[in-house]
């Protein structure tokens, strides 16, 4: 996020950040530009452009928060027992990684923050107040997905490098970074699949968090401590096979977890209720011995046992007059 000068400075020019993942009204889909590059970056511009044909401009609209995490160097190497330390830090992230696409719908459930947009979105451009029953447009089945889904042999990193590399040399992937899912595996520098062949996992990145308009930050400190909690809780649960059956499961319950009414979503065939504080429970186990920990999973539980969902708030908050109201949130700040 900006820091607050440079959100002073954009002032002065009458500009202000759209503190929100779905975007205001526009006029028609013409009016998207698309992101243009420098000619030194022309393979970017025009990723972009076959982006816009493959999906169109306006889902290009959504934005979000990525959440990098990883663990120092120092502290993997104490734990690792084996002669080959990169083959340890491989498998380790490669592990939480299908910890976190099994277990996404929780952070989603917890998080979401866009139930309310305009109807420009869906092509109506006369604009209006719109709400089709999401916490979160762009993690339901309307936001970001790929047009076939996308399931890989998690047998290691190098079978998993290979499946995506596969649907790109098919063309069902323009590229790598095409491939909408809620985790990523990453190397240094810029995301590619021959780095990540070649350096192996440096960070995990998470990519379901919306851009929340109750902070001035867009993600509140406690929800950014909550994840990094669940990251060590995930990496605590045994490894598992992560079958073609648990990969569609995966993905349509990170679906239904973005919904608006909780009393409606079922999590693996439970109430999502019974599932998240179950979830939560066990995680309260884990970290039996650390008050700070016990007292944000504590507030966790209240926004699913309580109705306190982010979701909730905004949608009373601006389900009418949605743009109006954003925007003297955005001008005359927080």
């Amino acid at each position: 996020m900006i820091n607050m000068l440079n959100s002073e400075e954009l002032k002065k020019l009458n500009e202000y950040l759209w503190m929100y993942s779905n975007p205001p009204y526009f006029s028609a889909e013409e009016d998207i530009p698309i992101a243009n590059f420098s000619e030194d970056m022309a393979e970017k511009q025009k990723y972009r452009e076959n982006l816009e044909r493959r999906y169109g401009k306006r889902i290009m609209l959504y934005s979000g928060i990525h959440y990098n995490f990883s663990f120092s160097d120092r502290l993997l190497k104490s734990l690792c027992d084996n002669d080959d330390f990169d083959d340890f830090k491989n498998k380790l992230y490669f592990r939480m990684a299908k910890q976190v696409s099994r277990y996404s719908w929780l952070p989603v459930l917890l998080t979401s923050a866009s139930p309310v947009y305009d109807v420009s979105l869906d092509g109506d451009y006369n604009g209006g107040d719109g709400f089709d029953g999401s916490s979160s447009r762009r993690n339901s089945t309307k936001g970001y997905w790929n047009q076939f889904l996308p399931i890989f042999d998690y047998t290691n990193l190098q079978t998993y490098i290979d499946g995506i590399r596969e649907c790109v040399n098919d063309g069902r992937l323009l590229s790598e970074k095409e491939l909408y899912m809620p985790v990523r595996l990453k190397s240094k520098g810029e995301y590619s699949l021959d780095s990540l062949e070649k350096y192996g996992v440096n960070h995990i990145e998470l990519r379901m968090f919306d851009v929340n308009p109750l902070s001035p930050l867009g993600i509140f400190k406690a929800d950014a401590k909550f994840i990094h909690y669940f990251l060590i809780y995930l990496l605590s649960l045994p490894d598992f096979e992560f079958t073609s059956e648990l990969q569609a499961t995966a993905i349509k319950n990170h679906q239904v977890a973005a919904m608006y009414d909780i009393s409606e979503m079922k999590i693996n065939g439970y109430n999502a209720v019974d599932a998240a504080v179950g979830m939560l429970d066990d995680m309260a186990v884990f970290f039996a011995s650390c008050d700070k920990v016990l007292s944000n999973i504590k507030m966790q539980k209240e926004k699913i046992t309580h109705n306190k969902r982010y979701c909730v708030e905004i949608y009373e908050k601006y389900h009418e007059d949605y743009n109006k109201k954003m925007f003297e949130t955005v001008k005359n700040g927080f």
